[in-house]
């Protein structure tokens, strides 16, 4: 079946309609949302078999993180057949079946791509691996040694250790920006390109809506192979030798923008294709807007603004909404509070004590937010990061840098379904790959479901008013104030004008002077109303003319 066919059948309406522009996206890992063979593991049936579920809370895409086949060396990031379907996630049947009752549903279906690197078990590496001269023998980075043996550059990787690893076949060193399992592809080659956009084009033609686009900063390196310059002390701690460097060399190459013309080029002979990148680093916000400016390049990009904040302040979200001003050849954001790689938010920026009503504002803010919204699986729930032993650690990079980690793992648990139910009702197993967590069974989807006054429901009722409201959707935004404790914006659209309030401390806050108490009051929550705002008060207003 073609693409046009399978539009056409799924009811989904794209054509010259930029459907995620303000869209709400709902994170799926696959892992971890459900299990529907018992082995432990979440699967494409599971996500298939629960998609009604995700439909009901009416976001507009779903976005998978990587199901293809990997070693799980790195939880599929790790990519060993860019069009093949792990086998403990199912088949490319299984794949089919999962886009076909997604569009039936209405949901459109965003996938990750990862075109920096692949595992060194894919047959592109194993071919450019075997000597100097076979036709893939400059698909991946490879260097001599430096005149005493060591690596060619000082380049260190994410996940600790030196970027660089030496290869007895060639006589060479293969570049590795994240594991030495992953070797960096080298996207400066045309053919290397090509066949990427191969990839793309097998998944468009399977009836995909989009792809995010994981790490694409380290998508090209410096061919000149020189040292990255020490960088300065920013008074946070060291955990890798990764921190120690400016990285101007190992990534972010200039080229980049260049390869995403082609991405986008590709993206656009199709129906409604969403593109968005990953992009993380302290120059995240120049590179972000470099990857999506004008109309050549990406739809949207996110960063890791909210995601390593270790505070919600009024100033981090002044700051984050500042770098995406509504101008002229500026691109569109995306956001995330939380997601695969990072803590949970709610362990992050609240005490234990106030996680009920931080989690309420939390969710209006981000309703509120001008932008693309993804809801990372578990969110809805309220969450929070789950304590696993050293013993069960799976995620590479917390083993490595234990005990001062990003805790992936506490925040990839599975999703609890049923409360009562042995392991949640995700698995049939009695060994889940990762403890779901007794505190986390407690806001199991079952008992939400069941009690209007739910997390759950909340988010329902506000993915559904950003729907209804096309200031909230996709108006333009103002920071009317952001002092020690209050945020204030205001959205426009289409003739109306929306005020977003919200109190950020644990004590109540003062009305804003100069805010008008008139207005009609379209959303509140803990206590919030106009002329009042209480610890954690949020509140949506629409102004009066």
């Amino acid at each position: 079946m073609n693409r046009l066919t399978r539009t056409a059948a799924s009811g989904l309406e794209r054509v010259g309609q930029e459907w995620w522009r303000g869209a709400a996206i709902y994170q799926i890992y696959p892992r971890s949302f459900r299990d529907a063979n018992g082995d432990g593991i979440g699967d494409l049936p599971g996500i298939t078999q629960r998609l009604d579920y995700v439909a009901s809370l009416g976001v507009d895409a779903i976005w998978i993180s990587p199901f293809f086949t990997s070693p799980m060396a790195d939880f599929g990031y790790d990519v060993a057949d860019y069009c093949g379907v792990d086998p403990i996630f199912g088949t490319l049947a299984d794949f089919d079946a999962l886009v076909a009752r997604a569009h039936a549903l209405g949901l459109r279906v965003t996938i990750d791509q990862v075109y920096s690197h692949t595992s060194d078990q894919h047959a592109w590496f194993v071919e450019s691996r075997a000597s100097r001269d076979n036709p893939k023998a400059d698909w991946y980075v490879w260097a001599d040694p430096k005149a005493d043996g060591s690596p060619p550059t000082n380049w260190q990787s994410v996940f600790g250790g030196p970027a660089w690893t030496w290869d007895a076949r060639r006589g060479q060193y293969y570049l590795h920006n994240f594991l030495s399992s992953q070797p960096q592809l080298n996207c400066h080659l045309p053919a290397v390109q090509d066949a990427l956009l191969d990839v793309a084009r097998f998944w468009l033609d399977r009836g995909v809506d989009g792809f995010r686009l994981d790490a694409l900063n380290f998508a090209m390196h410096d061919p000149q192979l020189r040292d990255n310059p020490p960088a300065q002390p920013d008074g946070k701690p060291r955990t890798r030798p990764f921190d120690f460097q400016q990285r101007l060399y190992n990534q972010s190459h200039a080229d980049i923008p260049a390869f995403i013309e082609r991405i986008r080029a590709l993206t656009d002979s199709y129906d409604g294709i969403f593109t968005v990148a990953e992009v993380g680093g302290k120059d995240a916000d120049r590179e972000m807007k470099l990857f999506t400016s004008g109309d050549a390049r990406l739809n949207s990009a996110y960063g890791f603004d909210f995601l390593y904040a270790d505070r919600l302040t009024p100033e981090v979200v002044k700051r984050a909404l500042g770098q995406w001003p509504d101008a002229p050849g500026i691109g569109w954001p995306s956001w995330a509070f939380e997601n695969h790689d990072a803590p949970r938010a709610l362990s992050r920026w609240c005490a234990p004590e106030h996680r009920e009503a931080f989690a309420r504002l939390k969710a209006v803010l981000l309703a509120a937010l001008r932008g693309n919204i993804i809801v990372y699986q578990g969110e809805e729930l309220g969450l929070t990061q789950v304590e696993i032993p050293f013993e069960q650690l799976q995620d590479p990079e917390a083993i490595a840098n234990w005990p001062l980690t990003l805790a992936r793992d506490g925040a990839r648990t599975p999703l609890p379904w049923q409360a009562q139910s042995e392991q949640g009702g995700f698995t049939a197993s009695s060994a889940p790959w990762l403890p779901l967590g007794e505190e986390n069974m407690a806001r199991a989807i079952d008992r939400q479901e069941a009690d209007p006054a739910s997390l759950l429901n909340l988010t329902r009722q506000l993915i559904a008013l950003r729907k209804a409201h096309p200031a909230l959707r996709s108006g333009a935004c103002e920071v009317v104030l952001a002092d020690e404790s209050r945020l204030v914006l205001r959205r426009v659209a289409e003739g109306e004008s929306l005020i977003a309030m919200f109190n950020l401390s644990a004590a109540e806050a003062a009305w804003p002077q100069g805010l008008a108490t008139t207005g009609e009051t379209i959303f509140a929550v803990n206590g919030a109303e106009p002329g009042r705002l209480p610890a954690f008060a949020a509140i949506l207003v629409r102004e009066t003319t």
